[in-house]
């Protein structure tokens, strides 16, 4: 009862496995060795310690069997490695952990296992379950999710007196008060290449990625983009901007106000923002609303190769149930899933409520389709952003050459 322990160079497992049609090698042996591939981070060592945990937990109760864990970088060349293991039987691990936007590509290529019945009755939200689901059927649980609220200089609003905005309209007026008093910040640290800041201001007008040329969706790609302005956040400066440099102009001390993630407060924490923010859940268009937030996160799934399903099974309840989501946090800072674990992390955390409130108030999420990698890949949405915000074109003419773009990748005229 023991457990065997993986570097990260899974090239020589999956370097030659073909990329065709995945072949049919799966099991359900009751021993030997369980493989489990875990994505790797910067920091693991926390993260590896919980794991070994539960795998400790795992094997003093399966007499004969092991657990053996590898860390798979998380760049994009991880798709290949994955693709490697779907087709051929021989290199694919029983247990995976996949980004949750990876999930419809790797779900067209047959890879993954139903697991409809198994995980039925998990303490999950709606939104969090169809994240982990293509056509119906649920193929991971959902281990964390990462939210986004809106960051703001507590220093900053006292001097002025101003009150964190309740409204996409009051957010707008604000900044702008910021920038206009204090030249020297930017209003709201803001990205034409931040695709998740962006989306939910698309969201919260009723729009959607599939319908970007529609009227709710031009609303709030008017609001977003008016925040791309020199009175705000200047395009020259901003409408280059990723989501993690935004993250880098908050933590900074260069911008008033950041759509971050609860994933980011190390990072603010580390800079001049540090001791100065607190944080509120980003409001909608109508006083009191909350924007829908992009649900990001990651899932754990058995994949459809795996030689040990009923262990690997057992394995992903285990590693994403309460107890080790509690203990991921605490180690990663990992927002749980399961409703029991976020409630609990809650009392202990008092930072964490406004991320909590906008998984309550509903999230959304990216089509679980394989045209959004098409998507994503072609940048279409940043693209759309960064021609308003320079002037190049209007918000109907982004968006209607965006909507044309996203009905390509799904194959529609």
């Amino acid at each position: 009862m023991r457990f065997l322990y993986c570097a990260a160079a899974l090239v020589v497992l999956t370097a030659c496995a073909p990329s065709t049609a995945p072949s049919t090698g799966g099991g359900d042996e009751k021993t030997g060795t369980l493989r489990v591939w875990l994505f790797d981070e910067p920091n693991r060592a926390p993260k590896d310690k919980v794991v070994q945990e539960a795998i400790k937990e795992f094997t003093a109760a399966h007499d004969g069997v092991e657990v053996e864990v590898a860390y798979v970088p998380t760049t994009t060349a991880r798709h290949e490695r994955f693709k490697g293991a779907f087709n051929d039987p021989a290199s694919s691990p029983d247990v995976a952990e996949y980004g949750n936007t990876d999930l419809a590509e790797y779900a067209a290529a047959g890879a993954g296992g139903d697991l409809t019945a198994d995980l039925g009755g998990q303490d999950l939200t709606a939104e969090l379950v169809r994240s982990a689901s293509v056509d119906g059927k649920q193929y991971g649980l959902p281990w964390f999710v990462g939210i986004r609220a809106l960051y703001y200089r507590t220093d900053v609003f006292t001097e002025l007196g101003l009150e964190p905005p309740a409204s996409i309209e009051e957010l707008t007026a604000t900044a702008r008060a910021i920038r206009e008093k204090k030249p020297d910040l930017y209003g709201i640290a803001v990205g034409g290449e931040y695709t998740f800041g962006a989306l939910p201001f698309v969201w919260a007008a009723g729009g959607d990625i599939t319908s970007l040329d529609g009227p709710e969706a031009r609303r709030g790609v008017q609001a977003y983009t008016g925040l791309l302005s020199e009175d705000v956040c200047p395009p020259q400066a901003c409408a280059s901007l990723t989501g993690g440099k935004t993250v880098e102009l908050f933590a900074g001390g260069k911008a008033a106000m950041g759509i971050l993630g609860n994933f980011n407060r190390s990072a603010v924490d580390a800079g001049a923002a540090a001791g100065k923010y607190a944080v509120v859940p980003l409001p909608g268009f109508d006083k009191g609303s909350l924007a829908p937030a992009f649900a990001g996160g990651n899932n754990l799934g058995v994949m459809k190769n795996a030689k040990h399903r009923s262990l690997a099974v057992e394995f992903v309840k285990l590693l994403g149930g309460k107890t080790y989501q509690v203990k991921m946090y605490e180690a990663m800072g990992n927002l749980p899933t399961l409703t029991s674990a976020r409630t609990e992390v809650a009392g202990k955390e008092p930072f964490l409520k406004p991320f909590l409130d906008t998984v309550e108030a509903g999230t959304k999420f990216v089509p679980v389709d394989p045209a959004w990698v098409k998507i994503d890949n072609g940048k279409v949405i940043p693209t759309m952003l960064q021609k308003v915000a320079t002037g190049r074109s209007s918000v109907d003419e982004a968006t209607t050459e965006a909507a044309t773009a996203v009905k390509a990748a799904f194959g529609r005229s």
